[in-house]
């Protein structure tokens, strides 16, 4: 917690304790640092479940020697769960954080690939008329007739195409 502590405290340039205050007050007045707030609340709420899970884990194993009965293996379950629950926490108030990851609206305006537009063409394709096409050999195929045409034959002695 004293790193992701520290971390908020150098993205927003003031103490934890004066920034939930800012956000208690005007919770509107900056969207990122409210969800920072609320995020960091919640994520010392899962960082007590877990520590009270493993301290009654502690207790029954400490008590009970060898296999783990039903109780031990569901508080063992709930401590799995409670660290799943702090990591998943931690890593929303480590995105939230960082300014350069995918997604994240930058303040100066939209990134250069959103004003380029798409990638792939939109329009829809266009139909192609009857023309020749050039093919291999020096001929072209006079796609309404489907014959290859040879230079210097004139149309109807071309070699009927398959």
């Amino acid at each position: 917690m004293g790193v992701i502590t520290q971390q908020i405290e150098a993205r927003f340039q003031m103490p934890l304790t004066d920034l939930r205050r800012a956000v208690a007050a005007a919770p509107q007045a900056n969207m990122e640092a409210t969800g920072v707030v609320r995020w960091y609340g919640l994520l010392a709420e899962a960082l007590d479940v877990l520590e009270t899970a493993e301290a009654a884990l502690v207790a029954v194993l400490g008590t009970e020697p060898g296999e783990l009965d039903d109780p031990a293996m569901e508080l063992a379950h709930q401590v799995n769960t409670a660290v799943a629950v702090r990591d998943g926490r931690a890593l929303v108030v480590t995105y939230l954080l960082d300014p350069k990851v995918p997604g994240k609206r930058d303040p100066r305006g939209p990134a250069p690939a959103v004003l380029r537009g798409p990638a792939l063409s939109t329009a829809p394709a266009t139909v192609p008329g009857a023309r020749a096409v050039p093919v291999r050999g020096g001929g072209w195929r006079d796609e309404r007739e489907g014959e290859i045409q040879q230079p210097g034959r004139a149309s109807g002695e071309g070699v009927r195409a398959t």
